[in-house]
């Protein structure tokens, strides 16, 4: 068995594919009308269609998981953030592990955590 895909929900899946294209380099690879695959596996899913699905309401910034990345260059990307997102919501902002990595937490525009982070 393979994993294929990690799927999030979005409001608005235009400005999702905008915010993982500005930041994290991530093309659209396939557009299903409400659901879309990106590359690296991320998919979009929007919020409307996913509630339908599951026929539950939909809890943002529920911190119970995070997209991951890796970035050498972490003070570009932070440069970038606050360029191009400057009313992010951090979670913690740049710093140090006790081993050496440097990370940055934050939300996507629907409340997902995303962490990024020095390669080890």
């Amino acid at each position: 068995m393979k994993l294929k895909n990690i799927l999030i929900v979005v409001k608005d899946i235009e400005k999702s594919r905008k915010f993982y294209h500005d930041l994290l380099g991530l093309e659209m690879i396939l557009d299903n009308d409400g659901n879309m695959i990106l590359s690296e596996g991320l998919v979009l899913q929007e919020e409307k269609y996913w509630k339908e699905f599951l026929g539950k309401e939909i809890i943002q910034k529920n911190n119970s998981c995070e997209l991951y990345f890796e970035e050498a260059d972490i003070e570009g990307f932070v440069e970038r953030l606050e360029r191009y997102y400057p009313e992010v919501q951090y979670v913690n902002r740049l710093m140090t592990h006790s081993w050496g990595q440097k990370v940055i937490r934050f939300y996507d525009p629907d409340g997902n955590l995303i962490e990024v982070g020095t390669p080890m």
